[in-house]
């Protein structure tokens, strides 16, 4: 069963070209090398949701799970939340299309 990993958060005020940079150069790269596979990713441009929804794709839960239980994803998270507040996470089976 596929699960994905959705992710959202707000870039802090003042970062954003800095949180660009490092999402394109090191994070996505990153989440990759860990064999995740990014889906999706959505900007709220107008309401009170959070501004950045992003996911990432695995096979099953259990790859899953050893890609959080690394390392490498501690220190890809550590480097994300200076760009970024309010960072949350969740675990659901994917389907196609927006989740939330």
């Amino acid at each position: 069963m596929n699960v994905k990993l959705l992710m959202t958060w707000n870039i802090i005020p003042g970062r954003e070209q800095e949180y660009f940079e490092f999402v394109v150069r090191e994070f996505i790269p990153g989440v990759q090398s860990l064999g995740m596979e990014p889906s999706d990713a959505w900007l709220t441009v107008y309401g009170s949701q959070p501004q950045i929804l992003t996911a990432m794709q695995m096979p099953t839960l259990s790859a899953l799970e050893n890609a959080l239980n690394t390392p490498k994803w501690d220190s890809l998270i550590r480097q994300l939340t200076d760009f970024v507040e309010d960072y949350q996470h969740k675990i659901v089976k994917a389907r196609s299309g927006f989740q939330i």
